[in-house]
């Protein structure tokens, strides 16, 4: 270690000194209703992204630039050159957030930080807007004794898939190269236990359609012969589980994962299931959960129930959440999908699928020196070792950035704990893991320096 360098007790209090302006930046995130998939919200996006760029500037970054692609969401780079024989950090997260879905689920405002019983609840406190506070958390705390080159890249499109990926890395692929990549938009095994997620399942989302007539009829004139759009969807979307739960789109393998210490009545809790109710698929928990394929009906287009009226719907659409798990092709897996759904239309009906952009699944190299820093940064913010998981979900700039820069050590960590609640309402941050998180990376960025990428 440089005579220079301070060490893991300077660092803990220079993290501790920082944590209550980081705190207020993030509750200043999340006021803003950064919703990518809400064309609308388009104001709401360049209001976040010009806050991050801010956030980044007066965090010491001398470069930091607010760049968008054509037809993509504004992203913002921040970007300070490496000391010398320093190796370059790129710093990932992303400001855009899911829509609430319906607030009167929410016990308080979304957009409002709210804290209880040690959680910071709204949306986006921690899906992502927490990476960016553990970002910030980290620049503050090394101030300008950073010992490594740090590259932040605040993407604005994760929640809608990423969908102008390609060319944002292609555009931009010089001034995001780096030696490591930390990706803060994961989840820790629990609150105590930290976590590197070493896989991740890919996404192909579809919209299935059916139509069955040209225009509604009357239901007690026709119906009973003719048949509805909703009642075929039904029949339809069933067909993709057999009756074991297990899905039933042929040309996808199912792969195994390291078991992990999961008892069926931890995940019953954790995803809050009520009783009676059956998990479903077959193997090992850690196998259904990350290297077993999932499909979800996640969306359905149909008349409410408060809005509904006695007629034969014509047509009704639904979206289908497939996730890949690696040793699968994304692309042929969605075609499989597609291909399933045309063929087991009920009664002859009309089928109509749309295939969405996917993301691939990915399997992280282990045993780099950044993993070994980051095995140890973890253990020493934690007082415990990390463990390896794996990630049901995905992020596509992993993979792309993967693809593209396939040099780089990536680390997947987590700023997020098994009742975060991301995406649905009453999500949540756990305040004193997130220091944990905070502390955690800051000890990594002080490790790679200390150590360089020659251990």
């Amino acid at each position: 270690m440089s005579p220079n360098q301070p060490g893991v007790g300077q660092l803990t209090a220079a993290v501790q000194q920082v944590l209550p302006s980081v705190r207020a930046d993030l509750e200043r995130l999340v006021r803003i209703p950064s919703v990518s998939a809400d064309p609308a919200a388009a104001p709401q996006m360049q209001a976040s992204a010009k806050e991050v760029a801010a956030l980044l500037g007066r965090a010491g970054l001398p470069e930091v630039e607010v760049l968008t692609v054509d037809g993509g969401q504004p992203a913002v780079l921040g970007r300070r050159p490496a000391p010398p024989g320093a190796p370059t950090v790129l710093l990932y997260a992303h400001h855009d957030v899911q829509p609430t879905g319906d607030r009167a689920n929410w016990d308080s405002d979304p957009f409002e930080p709210t804290e209880r019983d040690g959680r910071l609840y709204g949306r986006g406190v921690a899906d992502d807007k927490a990476g960016v506070a553990a970002h910030l958390a980290a620049l503050r705390a090394h101030g300008d004794e950073l010992p490594v080159g740090v590259t932040v890249l605040v993407e604005g499109e994760e929640e809608i898939g990423s969908p102008t990926l390609g060319a944002f890395l292609a555009k931009f692929r010089d001034q995001l190269r780096a030696d490591v990549v930390v990706f803060a938009d994961s989840v820790n095994w629990t609150t105590d236990v930290p976590s590197l997620t070493t896989s991740l399942r890919g996404a192909a989302p579809v919209v299935v359609e059916v139509r069955v007539l040209e225009h509604a009829v009357h239901s007690g004139l026709y119906g009973g012969p003719v048949p509805d759009a909703l009642t075929a969807l039904c029949r339809l979307l069933a067909t993709l589980h057999d009756e074991k739960g297990d899905v039933a789109v042929a040309g996808m393998t199912r792969g195994t994962m390291e078991p992990m210490d999961l008892s069926e009545a931890q995940l019953r809790a954790d995803a809050a299931m009520l009783d009676g109710v059956q998990l479903i698929g077959t193997g090992a928990l850690t196998d259904r959960l990350w290297a077993h394929p999932s499909i979800t009906v996640i969306g359905i287009d149909a008349p409410s129930v408060a809005a509904s009226s006695n007629t034969l719907l014509p047509s009704a659409r639904a979206k289908v959440s497939l996730r890949v798990p690696p040793g699968n092709d994304v692309t042929k897996a969605s075609d499989a999908l597609a291909a399933h759904l045309k063929a087991h239309a009920p009664w002859g009906v009309h089928v109509t699928v749309q295939q969405n952009a996917t993301g691939a699944p990915y399997t992280a190299q282990t045993g780099g020196v950044a993993y070994e820093a980051a095995n140890w940064a973890l253990g020493e913010a934690f007082g415990r070792p990390a463990a390896d998981v794996g990630g049901g979900g995905s992020i596509p700039f992993v993979t792309g950035y993967a693809e593209l820069i396939p040099e780089a050590e990536i680390l997947i960590s987590g700023v997020e704990d098994p009742d975060t609640r991301a995406h649905g309402a009453n999500e949540s941050l756990h305040l004193p893991m997130f220091e944990r998180v905070c502390l955690a990376e800051t000890l990594l960025l002080h490790r790679l320096g200390d150590k360089g990428l020659n251990g």
